[in-house]
This record gives C-alpha cells, structure tokens and sequence, in this order.
C-alpha cells in the first residue's frame, strides 16, 4: 500500500499497519511527539491499523486536533483522579476545548484544596504510566456494562445512540470510560498539567437537569508553556469585565433586581453616553433618520413577523392568550414596528432607500447559565437599523452597511480582534425558515460575492441564519475565548410579503421592497464589556469618563485649580479636581490607579505663569504647558478618537 505524507512524499508498505508504527518508521522523534492521526482528512486514533492506499498526517500537539487527542487524555486522567477519591462520583462528559479541557461530574463542588489533592492525583496516574487501550462493545452490552459500573450518565448516553451501533471505549488501568478517542498511546506522554476551577455546569446544557460539578483545566507538552498559559491567565483575571467593570463602578448587579439586568453606574453611562451620540450623529451623516417605538405590542405584531412560531421562547410574554383578550409581549427586536413607520404612507421607487435608525433597548429572555455580566443580559440596547431598499439597491446599500461596522471597529480600535463570518440557513432543516431554496441560495450567494469583492476574509456556517435570511455576522472572542456576534448585518427578500410592503415602481406597479437589518456597532452592553477587555479600563481619552483632574498641590491653589476645571468644561472635557487634603504623590498613585489618562498638577509658579504640569498615561512626566495649549492638544485627541501607545508602567 501507498503512505502519501503531508509534504507529498510516499511511503510503500507490504503489510497494513498502525498510524503510530508508520510514524516510528518516518522517525522516533516523530512518533514521540505523535498524538493522533488524520486518514484522508479524519481524524483517528494512533492505533489506527491502515490497509489501503491514503493521505496519512501525522498530528502533534502543534496541531489543533492532536492538541485536542492530548487534552482529551488528560480529562481521562482527571476522571479517575476523581474516581480514586470520590468512589461515589458519578462520570458524565469530558471533552477537550480551545484552552484546555472540562469533566463534568455528579459529586459534590470542589473548591481549591480540592482541586490541588485531585491534579497532586493525577501526577501520580500520568508517572504510573498506564497504556490506553481501546474496546467495543455492542450497544446492549455496552449499556449494560455501564449500569454494572452505576454510571447513569454514561448510560443514557449510550441510550440515545442507534440499536445496531459498536460502542468503543478505553481503559487505563482499573479506570474505563466511554468514549470515541482518539488518545494517545500512554498517561506517560502528559508533561504538564492545572486544573484551573471548578463550577457548576446543567447536564447537557438544560436548566431542567440536574447541576452537575464542572472541573476545568488546561496540559501542556513542556511545564514552560504552562507556565507562559497560567501568567496568560492572571492577566485575563485583570481584564475581566465582569470584575474590572465592577472595580471601576462601571456597573453592577443587585439579587432583588434580577439576573442579566445590570444596573449602569455613572462611568458606565457616561461611556455609553459617549458611543450612543457618535453612532447617531454617524448614522445620520450616512442619510439615517432616526424612529422611536414602543417596548411593547400586541402578540399580533409577531405573529405577522414570524416571531411568535419561531422565537416565542425567548419572548416576555405578559398576558395569556387562553385567559386575555390582548396578550402583550416585550420587544425582542424592532424591525416590525419600523415596517408600520415605512407603511404610514405610500412611498414611490425615488424614496428609496429608507434608512431608519434606533438606539433600541430590547428584551431577550435568556437563560439563567447563559447569562454572564455584560456580555449577555436579558434587557440591553443596541444601535438598531432597518433599511427598506429596491432589489437593485440591495448590493450597495449591502456594502454600506459593513462599511459602517467597520468604520466603527476601527475607530474603537477593535478591528484586528474580528473575525466575519457568512450564517447561512440549514437545508437539512428547511422547517426553521421562511422561503424557498432557490432565494436562500441566491442571497447568500450575493452576500457571499459581496465579501469576495470587497476582500473581506470570512467562514461559512449552515444553521446560524435568522429564519426570515441570511447574515454577515462579525465575531469577536472575550478574555476567555468564549466568542459572541458583536455586529449583525441580514439580508431579508421575505419579510416585506408577510407585512404588505411595496413601493410603487416607475410603470405604476406595486413591487416588493427588500429589507436590511443591521447594527452598526451592535450591543452597548456587550460592546463596553469587549472595549473594558481590549484596553484592561485604560480607554482611549475620548471614551474616559473622567479624562483630566487637576491636582493642586496644596489648599492654595484650589482657586486656581476650579478656574481650571472651568475652563476644561467649557471645552466639553470631562474633569475633576481632587481637593483631599492629601500630599501630591498620594493623589498622583490614585489617578493613576483610577485610570484617569491626564493629570494636571498646579502650584505657585503654575498659577502665576498660567501653566499646568502635565502628567499622562501616554508619555508620563510631560512638563510644564500653557493651558491653552493642554486644551487644543486634548480637544483635538478626543475630536479625532485618537488612539494613543500607553509609553508608561501603569
């Protein structure tokens, strides 16, 4: 058989054999390192037996899968960590992720000495060095094999597969657990391992299930790389949003108000206050006009949308319709109520496009375990828009709808930390949608043209369509790789049908407008939590809530001090003046602890010259300045949205 290697070289075997002894023949450092195999583009375990001609890469931890066969075969290693001093505990899954791996157990929570006594556990397992080795079994006796083990979760696993399927597993010593591989061949072959926490996880996701103990942790081939990923991970822990943003009284949260419902403290809202006028005044420069609809309406309104069949579920519906003669719902979204905007008069082909515009606050009833600080809330607000357009317009008004997504990530500097992908609908599934197969596949094959013309780089993934079309969806990942959609943009050519809206065209005819929803720059929430992230509270000037204070140096100058702050004021820069009877440097550390980007130190020579001792984020000690010019350099960074190096150690 022919061995055709991923730098196109072949190999020729008389007899089949396992990946890992092909691998050991290219080289022993090779199989050393070897975690998996990828047959003709499907990943397999290393004790994989080939009796054919193939394309045969040999995976190590330097790719993605092989990383994953590796973190795979730690989780085991947790697993029976776990097993050996919680007999009781109960398995349920343990894949490998981007950052490492999870095990979710039935047992009670772990806290920190816990974890340290199971990771001191699974040292030893991986120094005894079990080899692992895989089996099958029918499915009856496969389950059955697991209920003699008292392992419930495991068996409903099996459960949920078909009568006639081969069930595999693996064993490392006493310790056996289901599951399809790959591995690698011994415990051994892990060289650094941390179990990072420990939280509660739903089995399989739903609240309705029980809480289950989720363990996460993260292995490595060389104990330096761990140690770079856990100095990685003190860092992430500085830039939580949901910690920073709480330290730097950006928001918080109260039990008695409820989950997902932050409250905005004053920093926060001054920031979004910020984002909120750019947007407008932006989106009005690019021919917007602005609405302002109801929070509310009438469960008749989404039926017409198609949300009430398709989107019930994550609706705060207020009434019930058995009992209620009206039953009211809070909005999820605003597109329909723009449409009866468009409706309230007859409009003509030369009014379009009708580009409306809305900073809406919508109401999402998320789930309890989905929720997490900003990032995903149950009432938020975003800069909504909908655009009517002619068929003919729909490319260019396509391309001017991400021409403004990205104006606004490069602005807030954040364009380098997307990714764009194309959210196509599911063929297989065609019940979740509206509209036939052929204007699926000819809109998303416009769009797909469209990020093809304009040299966008983007994935394609089936089933993430909104059900009425499909979308441009710009990703972003948080400090934890977790990713969300920050900014949406969706072609819809079926919704002006189910609502009646056409234009009369230039014969007379009524015709059939299509529609863009988009956000420009998405959710604010979710947006100042990214931006809390990306720059650790360091915000660049023009989004600082507080961008300058004046230090006096003494009770002497407070005069001179708040006829500074005046000043600064009147030229719409956000300001204080620290008046605490506190020496100098104390009241320097705490701006700068505070995040404050400039600072103005004043004194005698200060105030008989007119001058101000500038002190900044950016450059450090700056010297002595008129304040004129302090105020035109300032104006002019925060007119700009300027995003400056930070050159000091803060």
């Amino acid at each position: 058989m022919k061995i055709t290697l991923k730098d196109g070289s072949v190999k020729e075997y008389a007899n089949s054999m396992s990946v890992i002894d092909i691998a050991k023949d290219i080289s022993e450092g090779l199989a050393r390192m070897a975690c998996a195999g990828e047959v003709n583009g499907e990943v397999v375990d290393l004790r994989t037996v080939v009796d054919k001609d193939c394309e045969l890469n040999i995976l190590t931890f330097n790719e993605d899968a092989g990383k994953g066969a590796y973190r795979h075969t730690a989780s085991h290693v947790l697993a029976e960590a776990v097993k050996r001093l919680y007999p009781h505990a109960k398995l349920a899954i343990g894949p490998s992720i981007d950052t490492g791996f999870y095990y979710d157990f039935d047992v009670e929570p772990f806290d920190r000495e816990a974890l340290d006594k199971l990771e001191k556990e699974m040292k030893k397992i991986i120094k005894e060095g079990a080899e692992l080795e895989k089996f099958t079994l029918p499915r009856a006796e496969a389950i059955q094999f697991m209920k003699d083990r008292d392992e419930p979760y495991k068996v409903e696993l099996i459960e949920d597969l078909p009568e006639d399927s081969v069930i595999s597993f693996y064993k490392q010593g006493d310790f056996v657990d289901l599951c399809a591989g790959p591995h690698l061949m011994s415990t051994k072959n892990i060289k650094a391992i941390k179990l990072i926490s420990s939280s509660g996880a739903y089995w399989r996701g739903s609240e309705k299930n029980k809480m289950l103990t989720r363990v996460y942790g993260t292995a490595f081939t060389k104990n330096a790389d761990l140690d770079a990923y856990l100095a990685h991970l003190e860092d992430v822990k500085k830039r939580d949003h949901n910690k920073l943003g709480r330290e730097m009284e950006i928001f918080t949260t109260v039990d008695v108000i409820g989950q997902g419902l932050p409250l905005i403290m004053p920093n926060g809202t001054k920031i979004l206050q910020t984002l909120q006028r750019w947007i407008e005044d932006e989106e009005e420069k690019r021919g917007y006009v602005r609405t302002k609809t109801p929070f509310m309406a009438k469960s008749d309104l989404y039926k017409i949308s198609g949300h009430w069949d398709h989107y019930k579920e994550g609706m705060f519906v207020l009434g019930d319709e058995e009992v209620d003669k009206e039953v009211f719902a809070l909005r999820p979204m605003t597109c329909p109520f723009q449409y009866y905007v468009y409706k309230s008069a007859q409009r003509s082909y030369r009014d379009l496009p009708l580009r409306y515009g809305e900073t809406s606050t919508l109401f999402r009833n998320e789930d309890s375990g989905e929720m997490h600080g900003l990032t995903r809330v149950r009432q938020f607000t975003i800069s909504e828009g909908h655009l009517i357009v002619r068929p003919d317009q729909m490319d260019e008004e396509f391309k001017g709808c991400l021409d403004l997504a990205r104006y606004c990530l490069k602005t807030l500097g954040l364009e380098e930390d997307v990714t764009y992908r194309l959210s196509k609908w599911d063929p297989n599934n065609k019940e979740k949608y509206i509209g036939t197969e052929e204007v699926w596949e000819e809109t998303q094959g416009r769009i797909r043209k469209i990020l093809i013309d304009l040299e966008i780089p983007f994935t394609e993934e089936e089933g993430e369509a909104a059900f009425y079309g499909p979308k441009v969806d710009i990703q972003a990942k948080n400090v934890y790789g977790k990713e969300d959609t920050m900014i949406t943009i969706q072609w819809d050519a079926l919704i002006a049908e189910q609502f009646d809206m056409y234009y009369i065209d230039q014969n007379g005819d009524k015709v059939r407008p299509y529609v863009i929803h988009r956000t420009s720059m998405g959710c604010y929430e979710r947006t100042l939590a990214w931006l809390i992230e990306k720059y650790a509270g360091l915000f660049p000037t023009w989004l600082c809530p507080e961008q300058v204070r004046v230090l006096p140096i003494s009770e002497k100058y407070h005069d001179y001090a708040k006829k500074i702050e005046s000043q600064l004021k009147d030229n719409g820069i956000h300001c204080s003046v620290d008046e605490r009877a506190e020496k100098i440097g104390y009241k320097i550390r705490e701006t700068r602890l505070d995040r404050v980007p400039y600072m103005l130190v004043v004194g005698q020579k200060e105030e008989e010259e007119g001058l101000v001792s500038v002190r900044s984020r950016y450059l450090g000690d700056e010297g002595q300045k008129p304040l004129d010019t302090f105020i035109n350099d300032i104006c002019k960074e925060i007119r700009t949205k300027e995003i400056k190096k930070i050159e000091v150690e803060q």
